[in-house]
């Protein structure tokens, strides 16, 4: 009798997916955002919710009143990825777009489906992401009017003081968004107005960033480490090469991306420069 309940739960559960995903398959693959491309930071947040089994990692990208129906739909997602690999790809798909779409949607802004690997950023915003990377604003030299500067720099300091929060605190993390999309809109030339924020933080707008498989070769630098970032365990440290990848480099000293991405705090592990240097956590 259980048996025959349980079976009933998941065909039950698998058809409402089903029937949700198919209405994301028809959604056209062309957006008005960066964050609607799938190799956005709203995204990449969703991969690490996914694999963490965490909705916290992505609850800051939305405001305090879609909390609800975000993790609704990230625990039917849950439910079905493991039933089959094309369930776990449909399951991925729907997650991301609906996590988007309310994300859209909290800003009042239209969501015409997410945009592929690869789609084409602004420079600016390519080299304001590699700031934060590499904890300096040496890439964004010479792209921003001489006048600007300083305010520039006082929002990025801003950025990199937020950066390290719990990924449980979503007050932290919401704070964290507003101080990035500040930092990212004002290098890209565009004003205060067009950032809002609603309650408790929550943003009201967002930027992209550049292709998730690119490894682009920038200046010298080393990310900023605090000492609580460092485990207790044995650590050592590895400066990153042209060519390197997170997961590479991790099967060299017999550990995971995961760990070494939770050490040192990087926001998108598809995404490292040369020049970076990290704590590897070690056996």
């Amino acid at each position: 009798m259980k048996s025959n309940i349980f079976k009933w739960n998941v065909k039950k559960t698998m058809g409402t997916f089903i029937a949700a995903a198919a209405v994301v398959v028809m959604i056209p693959v062309s957006a008005s955002a960066h964050c609607d491309t799938m190799d956005g930071p709203t995204v990449v947040d969703a991969y690490m919710a996914i694999e963490n089994n965490n909705v916290n990692y992505v609850l800051k990208w939305v405001q305090p009143e879609y909390e609800k129906e975000i993790k609704e739909k990230f625990n039917l997602s849950m439910k079905v990825k493991d039933l089959s690999p094309e369930a776990k790809e449909l399951s991925e798909q729907y997650f991301f777009s609906e996590l988007v779409r309310v994300h859209r949607a909290g800003e009042g802004a239209p969501f015409d489906g997410l945009k592929p690997h690869g789609t084409p950023i602004d420079e600016k915003v390519i080299a304001a992401d590699k700031s934060i990377a590499l904890g300096n604003l040496s890439p964004l030299d010479g792209m921003i009017e001489e006048e600007r500067v300083p305010e520039l720099k006082e929002r990025f300091e801003k950025v990199m003081e937020l950066k390290n929060f719990d990924v449980n605190n979503l007050e932290a993390g919401r704070e964290y968004i507003e101080a990035y999309v500040s930092f990212f809109k004002f290098a890209e030339g565009e004003e205060d107005h067009h950032v809002e924020t609603g309650t408790h933080g929550a943003v009201k707008d967002e930027h992209g960033v550049v292709d998730a498989h690119e490894i682009v070769e920038n200046h010298d630098a080393t990310v900023v480490q605090s000492n609580n970032d460092i485990p207790e365990a044995k650590t050592t440290t590895y400066t990153v090469k042209k060519g390197d990848t997170l997961s590479e480099i991790a099967m060299n000293y017999n550990t995971t991306y995961q760990k070494i991405q939770k050490v040192n705090k990087i926001v998108n592990p598809h995404r490292i420069y040369p020049g970076q240097s990290f704590v590897i956590p070690t056996k």
